[in-house]
């Protein structure tokens, strides 16, 4: 006689896949949560009874047999910018095969410590056995530090003045890749219209683009100062077409270059034959902008995986840097970059 499935007035239990498969609700534990130490075919018929009785995890449950919550936080800006949400998508799909949910707090642009700090606190009530912080802070604040010894922690970028673990874009490689393109058109000199300095890649590519004219000789023209939107990129466009000997710009991400472009555009300024533009990130709809922007693409689904990787390895004591792979940034040459008319 087969065994007999549980009563339809109630979920089925551990108990009840124990008793179908005829092994012990240990082993199914064992089996649910992934570990090795079980024979195959035992494992086998685990999965068959959990399978036949529509068996499910119930995640409290899981979490108090085991004292795992297997939660990673996520702290991140309340914004509609392409980077956030490509960062998130690498993040929950390194949580998800890891076997990880990720739960997230946001916190406005521009926020201070204390909001950053409260969001931590929160996440950790919530039972995430890891953090990353993918907004402006102070890793080595003595706040942020006693928060990050107790709960491991990282960044999805590492910080110039930060000794936090994070993932290492190198933001002066990115900037020069877009200076030197535009020197080596022929453009006599090279505008930037910079990104938030709230952010430190804003700073860093701003340095980057200064020292590189520096060494060809050139004095850098004034900075056109924005703050990441399309909206600012407009203005800071919209300023560059009355300058006459403006043929070059490189805009400190995508977003603004399109205001940039825009504003060109309707200025009776042509890119890329009255104006070169280049810029960071290469979101999707770079190529697709008129014309196709030239970039220099940021792989931030993969930035958002590696800081997965890093988090669960340490929380789990395997080795975190061999979780990771390289992340590297690269020159996408398009229509918008062209030497400087004669």
């Amino acid at each position: 006689m087969s065994p007999r499935r549980p009563s339809s007035n109630h979920a089925p239990s551990q108990v009840d896949v124990a008793r179908i498969a005829g092994v012990s609700t240990q082993t199914v534990s064992r089996v649910m949560s992934g570990q090795d130490n079980v024979k195959e075919a035992t494992k086998q018929r685990v999965l068959a009874a959990v399978e036949q009785l529509g068996y499910r995890v119930h995640a409290a449950a899981a979490s108090l047999a085991s004292g795992r919550t297997h939660i990673l936080g996520l702290i991140i800006l309340a914004t509609d910018r392409f980077s956030s949400g490509a960062l998130t998508v690498g993040i929950e799909r390194v949580a998800e095969e890891k076997g990880y949910t990720v739960t997230t707090a946001t916190v406005p642009d521009h926020a201070p410590r204390e909001t950053v700090l409260a969001a931590f606190d929160r996440l950790e009530g919530q039972g995430a056995e890891g953090i990353i912080l993918g907004v402006p802070t102070d890793f080595d604040s003595p706040e942020m530090r006693l928060r990050t010894q107790r709960t491991p922690s990282t960044l999805p970028t590492k910080s110039r003045t930060s000794s936090g673990d994070g993932i290492i874009i190198d933001q002066r490689h990115v900037a020069r890749l877009a200076v030197e393109h535009l020197l080596e058109l022929g453009h006599k000199t090279v505008w930037h219209v910079a990104g938030d300095e709230y952010w430190e890649e804003a700073i860093v590519r701003r340095e980057e683009w200064e020292a590189v004219l520096r060494e060809r000789g050139i004095e850098a023209p004034p900075v056109i100062p924005a703050d990441w939107t399309p909206e600012s990129g407009y203005r800071a466009g919209r300023t560059l077409a009355l300058i006459p000997g403006a043929t070059a710009v490189f805009v400190a991400s995508d977003e603004m270059a399109f205001g940039v472009i825009r504003a060109l555009h309707e200025a009776g300024r042509v890119v890329p034959d009255d104006v070169s533009v280049v810029s960071v990130d290469d979101i999707a709809l770079a190529a697709y902008a008129s014309p196709a922007l030239t970039t220099v693409r940021q792989p931030f689904e993969e930035v958002g995986a590696a800081a997965a990787h890093r988090v669960i390895a340490t929380i789990e004591g395997t080795d975190a840097e061999a979780a990771i792979r390289p992340v590297h940034s690269e020159l996408i040459v398009r229509a918008s970059t062209a030497p400087p008319a004669r």
